[in-house]
This record gives structure tokens, sequence and C-alpha cells, in this order.
């Protein structure tokens, strides 16, 4: 792996920028693409000292003519609040992104990585959910753009691999969480923590005993990195998330043992397509890959508190706040 030149796009985001930086420490030379409309240079500003960091700012649904080993594409708004703000955004980023990286890798013959997401299962009929399952997705709902895009995009990646024959590969990402997640991204780990820190009502729809998988992202990009070392012929897709499955109402009360937030649980309705169970089948990345997430819900969200809380920095309530920074220490 060491000694590469690799394009990440959406390279300044939550997962991209950890990718990054995992890249760098095994000796590879990184191209950091990203127009910055879900992301925020902060999470990549310490890496643009180092000389085999390149950053370049550009919208994927456009042409990139670069030369690069190989690609790992995670460009797309991943959070609700993102990508229901321009959902038509949202699908270009997705198809449009794959056309043209697919393209790109195709001219250079390199590896490709496709980020798709749990969400193509939708709210699954099945449960866990493993890699033969088809979904069961609503395509003209609020959460389509993303949900049908990254199905669209996983239908590209396998048509250019049957057509082409491109070394192109398939994750799909179940719930991740750890520092530089943003903090108004909407999605529940960094709602439950900022609410916690600000002392403030956290927010469960429904009942809250829909549940979901919490994967860290180290965990994550470790999977990536393995994925991508496969086999040419390897394509996927493969689950990477944490089995471990919590309602999240259990998710809410960890939050605020661990914070030692005074704050309340309130309850308001479920939204439309939210998917009411969600857990990774993760045999075939323990097959293919070897790999299975090592951290804990407990370790990892003490980590995320503790970003959050230095982050934060005044806004954090004095009120019994501090568990979080008591347990890193």
């Amino acid at each position: 792996m060491s000694g590469k030149r690799v394009l990440v796009t959406g390279g300044s985001g939550f997962l991209g920028s950890h990718l990054c930086e995992r890249l760098l420490s095994a000796g590879n030379d990184v191209l950091c693409v990203d127009n910055f409309f879900s992301s925020t240079r902060h999470n990549i500003d310490h890496l643009l000292g180092n000389r085999r960091f390149e950053l370049l700012r550009h919208d994927v649904t456009f042409p990139l003519y670069v030369e690069v080993d190989e690609i790992y594409n995670l460009a797309c708004p991943a959070s609700p609040v993102h990508y229901q703000f321009d959902p038509v955004q949202t699908t270009k980023t997705s198809v449009l992104g794959a056309i043209n990286m697919l393209g790109l890798a195709k001219r250079l013959k390199i590896k490709i990585l496709q980020a798709s997401t749990s969400e193509v299962y939708g709210d699954p009929k099945i449960h866990p959910q493993s890699e033969e399952y088809w979904g069961n997705v609503n395509p003209i709902g609020v959460r389509s753009c993303y949900d049908e895009g990254k199905r669209c995009a996983e239908t590209l990646f396998f048509d250019y691999v049957r057509q082409h024959r491109l070394a192109a590969k398939v994750v799909r990402i179940f719930n991740t969480y750890g520092p530089r997640m943003h903090p108004s991204d909407g999605r529940v780990v960094s709602n439950f923590i900022i609410q916690a820190l600000k002392g403030e009502d956290i927010t469960l729809y429904g009942d809250g005993q829909q549940t979901r998988s919490f994967c860290y992202v180290d965990d994550l990009v470790e999977g990536f990195l393995r994925m991508m070392a496969t086999d040419p012929a390897q394509t996927g897709p493969v689950n990477l998330g944490n089995p471990a499955e919590f309602t999240i109402r259990e998710l809410a009360t960890l939050v605020l043992e661990l914070t030692g937030s005074p704050s309340k649980l309130v309850f308001r309705p479920l939204p439309a397509d939210d998917p009411k169970q969600r857990k990774p089948d993760i045999r075939v990345a323990e097959a293919v890959l070897g790999w299975r997430p090592t951290v804990r819900l407990r370790e990892g969200l003490t980590r995320t508190i503790a970003y959050f809380e230095a982050s934060l920095g005044g806004e954090v309530a004095h009120i019994g706040i501090g568990a979080a920074r008591r347990a890193v220490a």
C-alpha cells in the first residue's frame, strides 16, 4: 500500500479526513478532493503542512483529470440534514460522481473503492442485513435522493466490472461515529452528545426502541484499507459496521451517563422512512478481509464526547459535565 498516489474524494469530510490520515501514515501521497458542501476545511487543516498531502477544491459531478494509483470515492453528503437540503444535487453527486470516478479509474486502469451505505437496504424486512438482501427502499420519499443515488452508484460500479473488467470495489457503511463528525449533521450520535453537553433535552424520535449498530471511525477506515488491498477480482459488496445492536434509547442513556449531563429525554414523531432496525451481517468481511470492529461503544463514545467537549469550548454547560474527560484520563 505504501508509496502510492491515492485520490480520496470527499477527503475533508468526517470519514475522508480519517482515511487521508491513515493513507499518509502508511507512506502514501494523498490527493484530497472536496467541494466543502457538507464538510469543513478544519478537518484537514493539520494535514496541509504535509508535503505528501494535496488539497483540490472540486465537485465530482464534473470530470477530473489527474494521475493517481488508487481512488476512494467517498464524496456525497451523508446525513439527512445535508442530503435533503439539495436532493437533486445529492443524487447527481452519487450518480455523476460515480460515472466520473469510474471513467478516471478505467482510463488509468487502477483500483477504485465506492463508499456505499447500509441505506441501500432501506427499512429492512430481514434482520440482520446481509449483502444478498436487495432491500426495501422507497424510491420517491424524502430520503430517496441518498438511498437511490447510492443504489444507482453500486449498479454503475458492477456494470463497469462486467463491461470493462474494472478493479472496482464496493463497501456498505453502517452507522459510523467518532471525532470530526459535523456537530449539526443531524445524526443520532452527534445530536445526543451535543444536546447532552449543552444541557439541552435529548430528542428521541418514535418510542426510542428502533435499533442501530454503531461502528467507530478507526475500525471503519481499517475496513476500507483491507478491502482496497484485496485481489482485483474481489468486488463485494461487503458490509462494514459493528454488529453490536443498541436501541436509540440505550444510546441516549449511555451518552447521559458518560457526560454526566442532567438533560432529559423527550420524544418526537418518527420521521418518514426512518428504518426501524439496522444491524450488519459482517460474515463476508470476516471471511474476506479478516476484519471485525474492535472498539466498543462505550470506549468510542468516550473519545467522541471528549472531542466535542473540546470543540464546543464555552458552549458546554457547566452543570456536571466532564465525565468524558475524566474517563479518558
